[in-house]
């Protein structure tokens, strides 16, 4: 939720005194830089300085009355043999500095032909193009379309109908009084500069991002100091306040990226979209920057709906919108984008789950606080153990990275470029008790996609409070327990008196006061006879006198505890995991001829966006006949497919296939049989016409893999369906 896609989302921050305390630590740990970057950059400074001096001794022989020119050609020789050298530490220098290559292709034209396919075959494409576009907005076509619900299709699977949880589907239009609860109203903000001639808009925090990557990657004669003075920055930029961020933007001299106009000092900007509710305009609103709240106002009645037990788990799918300052990186950052949330209510006493134990010994890259603090990389660690040394702070929280890690993988992202890093203090709100998030390694480095996070009961109090409805839990006990109570209990004829209209709302709030705000209370009763009371309301404050209200503590017997539950929250950023499964999934193979590069996706058959397609291999009536009769039974068995009766070559036709990511390619070469290949092997089986649909079924939903029909079925390998 919050801690998706933008620093604003860390809009309630941890104190400033653990701020403090992170950057001494981050000034420490950075003091020792990666040691191959670390060796290389000290071997360039001092081959830099010998070709100076190289250089200087044959100035000296070329400016010399009496030369000897064997002398000069051998200095000539040393100076361009270290230049040679240079050149080589550079190279690898600039490897290890920016990752520069992805499957051993530079990371750019790896990114160019990836987006190029993806916009040709309409995987997706920029919204109103037709008018130039708007940055942040993007149309899915067809296959864009089918992979999106076929991951939302396996999301549901995978969590919703496992899990047993209840979904909803809320409003995008959200009333301003949920949103202030909340606290994204006063606090969901980027810092933004502007260009001063020009009034263009960008984000300080990217602009400054930008020019620290730039120069890290760029920039080798750095000295090693400059190196972690940017390092540093990078890795405080979420924990700098717009004076220091803007102090930074003015020591580096950064200007605006088109114009190179100078630039204003931060000032922080609300990403929501503003609306209004009704023709008069008198009820504010915002479209939803988030899918959650939705899902806390109706706590009460799905704990009734659950039978009023915990824990259960609720769950939404749906479109968030945040009004981006400078949306870049296509599907990574967009302006409106799909969301799936689960918000598991919990016992606060009692965080430990019932299907931990599936999830125990599974091994993944974590990327713990310590980790990273001491500058170290991520940890293969078995989930079991990081739960029971404290690393990862409950049982239900780790039950929840063991399942998305599998939802992630089974969907196809690599395991080796998957990490759950979790989050440093200065990143986490005040009232989270951990958080992760799972990070997929893709040609912009590693992106956040999913956030899973302990809330505590923040979100329900907040909306308790300020709507003044109890969003608790009971649990009732077998034998009455005798418990020191608060009561307060207002005095409803001296508020009526003194307040009128208003003093139901101060009754409420009165009555819905923790013991340690009602114990100050008492106490600035009794020793001045008033306080000022914050009714939130009334978005005010009032004066309560102690004839108004009175406040002790009894011994009572009850029969039931009344608590606020937690959350355990993942929240997933559909479009971020659908961009990195695509880069996960592309490749290029040379074509039979050798003459050109071929692109595949390699889609699992659950996401692909069309399971097979069928086609005969020459044209001819009887074959054609065949190939429908397939596709009937094809479309009665509900797999999406495609027929292509054309007379394109038989490698074409897979060619054009394999780009869209089809699993499976049936040709029809009898009127008895047909082959089925598979995409990644090229390797085909020849199966019975009737069998087909069943064959296929089994393995797109996983009852059987391709290895497991490749044993029962024949294969087949002939020249005339020759593949590209």
């Amino acid at each position: 939720m919050q801690y998706l896609f933008s620093s604003a989302s860390r809009y309630l921050s941890s104190s400033s005194s653990s701020s403090l305390t992170l950057r001494r630590f981050f000034t420490c740990s950075l003091k020792t830089m990666d040691s191959t970057e670390e060796l290389l950059r000290k071997t360039l400074a001092e081959k830099l300085t010998l070709i100076e001096s190289q250089g200087n001794v044959v100035r000296d022989l070329k400016s010399s009355s009496v030369t000897d020119k064997s002398a000069l050609d051998e200095a000539i020789k040393t100076l361009n043999s270290l230049k040679l050298e240079k050149s080589s530490i550079e190279q690898q220098l600039l490897t290890t500095a920016d990752g520069s290559s992805v499957g051993g292709v530079n990371k750019e034209v790896f990114r160019k032909n990836l987006v190029n396919t993806l916009e040709r075959r309409l995987f997706y494409i920029p919204s109103f193009k037709i008018y130039s576009g708007v940055a942040g907005l993007y149309d899915y076509g067809p296959p864009g379309c089918a992979v999106k619900s076929n991951v939302l299709a396996f999301w549901r699977q995978h969590f919703v109908l496992e899990e047993n949880m209840l979904e909803v589907d809320c409003p995008c239009v959200t009333p301003e009084v949920v949103l202030k609860a909340s606290g994204h109203v006063e606090k969901f903000t980027d810092l933004m500069v502007k260009d001063e001639k020009t009034g263009t808009c960008y984000r300080a925090d990217h602009l400054l991002k930008d020019f620290c990557k730039e120069k890290l990657e760029k920039d080798l004669s750095l000295s090693i100091e400059k190196v972690q003075e940017l390092k540093h920055d990078l890795a405080m930029l979420d924990d700098f306040s717009p004076e220091q961020l803007g102090s930074k933007i003015k020591e580096y001299g950064i200007v605006a990226p088109d114009t190179k106009n100078p630039l204003s000092d931060p000032y922080p900007f609300n990403l929501m979209f503003q609306t209004s509710i009704g023709p008069s305009g008198t009820i504010p609103g915002y479209m939803r920057p988030e899918t959650a709240q939705g899902i806390f106002v109706n706590f009460k009645d799905l704990y009734y709906y659950n039978g009023s037990k915990l824990p259960f788990a609720a769950a939404q799918i749906g479109q968030a919108f945040r009004n981006e300052i400078s949306p870049r990186q296509g599907l990574l950052r967009v302006r409106e984008f799909t969301l799936a949330e689960i918000e598991h209510f919990v016992d606060p006493e009692d965080k430990s789950h019932p299907k931990y134990s599936e999830v125990v010994d599974l091994e993944f890259l974590m990327f713990p606080r310590d980790e990273q603090m001491t500058g170290k990389d991520a940890v293969k660690l078995r989930l079991g153990d990081a739960v029971s040394n404290g690393t990862v702070n409950n049982e239900t929280l780790g039950y929840f990275i063991g399942r998305v890690y599998l939802f992630l993988t089974r969907l196809g992202i690599s395991k080796e470029r998957l990490r759950f890093r979790q989050h440093l203090a200065n990143e986490m709100a005040h009232y989270a008790a951990d958080c992760w998030d799972a990070e997929i390694e893709c040609s912009y480095g590693w992106i956040e996609c999913v956030g899973i996070a302990d809330r505590s009961a923040y979100d329900l109090r907040a909306h308790s409070e300020k709507s003044g409805t109890p969003l608790v839990a009971h649990e009732k006990f077998s034998v009455p327990k005798e418990v020191e109570k608060l009561v307060i209990t207002p005095v409803k004829k001296e508020l009526g008196l003194a307040f009128k209209g208003n003093q139901k709302k101060i009754v409420e709030a009165l009555e819905a006061m923790d013991e340690k705000e009602a114990m100050e209370v008492k106490a600035a009763l009794e020793s001045k006879g008033e306080v000022e009371f914050q009714v939130c309301t009334l978005g005010k404050a009032v004066t309560i006198k102690s004839n108004m209200v009175s406040i002790s503590k009894e011994i009572k017997k009850e029969h039931q505890r009344v608590f606020t539950p937690s959350v355990i929250e993942p929240s997933f950023g559909i479009g971020r995991i659908i961009y990195c499964l695509f880069e996960h999934s592309f490749y290029t193979r040379p074509s039979k001829a050798g003459d050109e590069q071929l692109n595949v996706f390699s889609f699992p058959p659950v996401v692909a966006p069309i399971k097979c397609t069928v086609f005969p291999l020459v044209q001819n009536p009887e074959y054609e006949a065949v190939a429908k009769q397939i596709s009937r039974s094809l479309t009665a068995a509900g797999i999406s497919h495609r027929i292509d009766i054309t007379g394109t070559s038989i490698g074409k036709r897979y060619a054009r296939t394999d780009e869209l990511g089809v699993p499976f390619a049936i040709t029809v070469d009898t009127t008895t049989t047909v082959t089925i290949r598979e995409r990644d092997s090229k390797d085909q089986i020849r199966v019975e016409i009737e069998k087909v649909a069943s064959v296929v079924q089994d393995v797109t939903d996983g009852v059987r893999t391709w290895a497991d029909i490749q044993w029962e079925y024949p294969s087949h390998s002939s020249m005339s369906t020759a593949d590209e």
